[in-house]
């Protein structure tokens, strides 16, 4: 189950920062899923949240990621990386089945 995505260490540190805040009692995991939208066509969404019935868990260090079953097939495969440059701060998905992305690197197609 965990090769449907992987996580770098960058993100899985900045993921565990985050969480001491948004999650301090750890009831909740890290949610990613796509939802239609933004200029490319799809959205990643990325959030604190509890698990839901059909949902995919993986465990990653001290957390557990949450995937929606209809998430998983725009999801698989994609890394989860951290950038902090110059360039920007946040969140980066590196996902090898996007055909297309925008130029914020939020939104893509198939």
């Amino acid at each position: 189950m965990e090769s449907i995505i992987s996580i770098t260490d960058k993100a899985i540190q900045q993921i565990q920062h985050i969480a001491k805040t948004e999650n301090p009692d750890g009831t909740k995991g890290l949610r990613l899923a796509v939802t239609g939208g933004g200029c490319s066509g799809l959205s990643y969404k990325i959030e604190f949240s509890e698990s839901k019935e059909k949902d995919n868990v993986l465990q990653f260090s001290d957390f557990k990621v949450f995937i929606d079953p209809k998430s998983v097939i725009y999801l698989k495969g994609i890394v989860l990386d951290f950038k902090d440059g110059l360039t920007g701060k946040g969140f980066v998905f590196d996902n090898p089945n996007a055909k297309n992305t925008c130029g914020c690197g939020e939104s893509f197609s198939l």
